[in-house]
């Protein structure tokens, strides 16, 4: 279970989903009860069936900024930045495609102008924006990232972003802006769904701004030296009386499952920086229930999956979604563990 190749699998290309289901409501969801060991086939629509009642839920309530800005270099040349997370409150940790230096000059519309500060030896660069010869901080940059930047769509979906990803890479109720990838189970709540889901369960929020790592392969051979990334969280004061109750908690997605298993192994730090690495020899202590997609081979995510099932079941889920055709990745089907 220690081994990163356990965690591959085949995937025919035309199963890896490059639009949303719709309406919401008709993706496909597979529910996997582990008290019985059964499998049970059916619609997102008919989620409010499987939940247990006692259930309080957990959300994350991060919000998808348009991370992905399109410009050029002083140079002359076309350049592509993928933001990925604020280091601090003027340095910005990001992706560049191509080469560029440090000191290196990257000019976008609205006279917006990043500058490369460092180059680190993971790849990413951290740069700092200027506009009208003034540094911005991240939440200055964001209103400009509205005007000029576009949705971050994960490197999977092999396609521009349109109008439709503004509205369907982003959860219902998405408040905090942040994160560079949507919190992908959340994508799968209409106003409707979310609306009678709230009604019929205690609920709260926390907020996992998720950075590109979340897309990171694990390479090393053994998933215990893959080092995890790290990304900011939240934790409201209702999600903090909920978790500390003696409540069943079913976490809508991987992240808000991270968020709520570091607060509790970090002596309940209500913000800071989650790198807490889930896998079947370190399972949750306190999240009872998993609502998640369907994720990336060799992936920290589908390792997350394997801390609640095991990796063997894990394996048998996949491969009978595989069967099924349920469609995989962000914009694609779900399960819900019990």
């Amino acid at each position: 279970m220690l081994q990163t190749s356990s965690y591959d699998y085949t995937l025919p290309p035309h199963l890896i989903a490059t639009h949303p289901a719709d309406p919401k409501e008709s993706a496909k969801l597979l529910v996997y009860d582990r008290s019985s060991n059964t499998i049970t086939h059916t619609t997102i629509a008919h989620l409010l069936e499987f939940i247990p009642l006692e259930s309080a839920i957990i959300f994350n309530d991060t919000k998808v900024i348009k991370a992905r800005l399109f410009g050029h270099k002083t140079s002359g040349g076309k350049c592509e930045l993928l933001i990925n997370k604020p280091l601090d409150a003027t340095n910005i940790s990001v992706y560049i495609k191509g080469r560029v230096r440090s000191g290196s000059t990257l000019k976008f519309s609205q006279d917006l102008i990043a500058s490369v500060v460092d180059l680190r030896s993971d790849g990413s660069r951290v740069v700092q924006f200027y506009h009208q010869d003034r540094v911005l901080r991240f939440e200055e940059l964001l209103p400009l990232l509205d005007l000029v930047g576009h949705t971050p769509l994960p490197p999977y979906i092999d396609r521009a972003d349109t109008k439709e990803d503004e509205a369907m890479y982003q959860s219902v109720f998405a408040k905090h802006s942040g994160a560079v990838a949507a919190p992908t189970a959340s994508l799968h709540f209409s106003d409707n769904l979310f609306a009678k889901t709230t009604a019929r369960h205690t609920h709260a929020f926390v907020t996992l701004h998720i950075g590109s790592g979340t897309f990171k392969p694990v390479e090393c051979e053994n998933i215990l030296d893959h080092p995890m990334h790290s990304e900011f969280y939240t934790i409201s004061s209702e999600a903090k009386e909920l978790i500390k109750s003696d409540k069943e908690l079913l976490c809508v997605g991987t992240t808000s499952t991270r968020s709520v298993e570091y607060f509790v192994r970090h002596s309940n730090k209500l913000s800071g920086e989650a790198d807490l690495f889930l896998h079947p020899q370190n399972p949750p202590t306190r999240v009872d229930h998993l609502l998640t997609n369907f994720h990336l081979p060799r992936s920290t995510l589908l390792m997350l999956v394997a801390s609640f099932v095991g990796l063997e079941k894990a394996q048998d889920l996949y491969a009978e979604a595989v069967q099924k055709e349920y469609r995989f990745y962000s914009y694609g089907d779900a399960m819900l563990i019990l």
